[in-house]
């Protein structure tokens, strides 16, 4: 006698799974229905278990690790006929369960193992209008974590970093770091360090190229901000940007200005003990410069009663590398004489 819990096991196990491919063309065929039919809702339950469903075949389950072989074929036909763009145009469409689905398979698509990944590159140079939908993104409080997501992702491709590090789409990014919505400002916060950290070469070639125009935005729109926040990620981004090796050029023009200097001095007297640590650890590369201009020596020497009262005061017992550094720069402060 068949049990009936068998009967259930034995229909399922008859269920036909979909390739792939399969499920990418279904996917892509009813992202273009929706955009042509005004009865997008009987739609949307079928379309919300694709999404799903390409999750699964991307990231695997509980059971089982995702099948290379199977994320390659999704990939390949994936950027093959449009549908990235099709899911990221739609994402307003989708119920949230949907949105964070979909977030995923866009991320995990950036990031499949080579020769997929050239595929992902492939595709984002020839559609570089994509970024400016995830971009503007961070203008709807709705979708702006999921678009912020997809953009860092996308990020891990050359060739959007140096679209990116465009003034025009450097300005929007330092507009967004600047939202009211806290989550919005630290997301765009995120994505503008990623930005300006992962690729080397072409940020260094966008700051050379670019230095006056990006360094008095940082300055003015950021480091100046009355915002604790955005002067604490603004103070500790220029910081890894100054002291990474690649940059060395942009760091010794940084450090030659004397208005930079009075920025990072006023930094210096901040409330916050955490943005005191950050600016000084800039701070120093303006005392440490062995080829200081006479502007900057004359500020330094003018001011070095009220320095060194206040790195005196900087306490930070438990960071061996910040008290031998403060060390250094109290030393060289001391000693330091007007230039004729």
């Amino acid at each position: 006698m068949l049990c009936l819990s068998s009967v259930g096991k034995t229909v399922k196990n008859t269920k036909k799974l979909r390739t792939p491919l399969e499920v990418v063309q279904k996917t892509r065929s009813l992202l273009l229905y929706s955009k042509n039919s005004l009865d997008v809702a009987s739609q949307m339950t079928e379309l919300n278990s694709l999404i799903k469903e390409l999750k699964l075949i991307l990231y695997g389950d509980d059971d089982s690790e995702p099948s290379a072989e199977a994320c390659a074929q999704l990939t390949a036909e994936f950027f093959r006929e449009d549908t990235l763009r099709l899911l990221i145009i739609f994402l307003p469409t989708l119920n949230l369960e949907a949105r964070k689905d979909a977030t995923q398979v866009v991320a995990s698509l950036q990031r499949q193992p080579l020769p997929s990944r050239f595929e992902a590159s492939r595709y984002l140079e020839a559609n570089l209008d994509l970024l400016e939908i995830l971009v503007s993104g961070y203008d709807d409080p709705q979708l702006a974590l999921h678009y912020g997501r997809m953009l860092k992702e996308c990020l891990r491709h050359q060739i959007v970093a140096s679209y990116l590090l465009q003034p025009s789409q450097l300005e929007k990014l330092f507009g967004y770091i600047q939202h009211p919505s806290f989550d919005i400002a630290a997301d765009a916060a995120d994505t503008f360090k990623d930005l300006l950290t992962r690729h080397k070469s072409t940020v260094f070639e966008s700051l050379s190229k670019n230095y006056c125009w990006f360094f008095s935005e940082m300055n003015e729109k950021l480091l100046k901000s009355a915002n604790y926040i955005t002067r604490r990620q603004a103070v500790k981004l220029l910081g890894c940007i100054l002291l990474d090796r690649s940059n060395m050029s942009v760091m010794t023009r940084y450090v030659s200005s004397k208005e930079n200097l009075i920025i990072l001095m006023n930094l210096l007297r901040d409330q916050s003990k955490s943005i005191q640590i950050d600016a000084f650890h800039v701070f120093k590369l303006f005392v440490a410069n062995e080829n200081k201009p006479p502007e900057i020596v004359s500020i330094l020497v003018t001011n070095r009663s009220k320095i060194l009262r206040l790195l005196g005061a900087f306490t930070y017992t438990d960071d061996d590398v910040f008290e031998t550094d403060k060390i250094q720069v109290v030393n060289k402060l001391a000693v330091l004489e007007l230039q004729d």
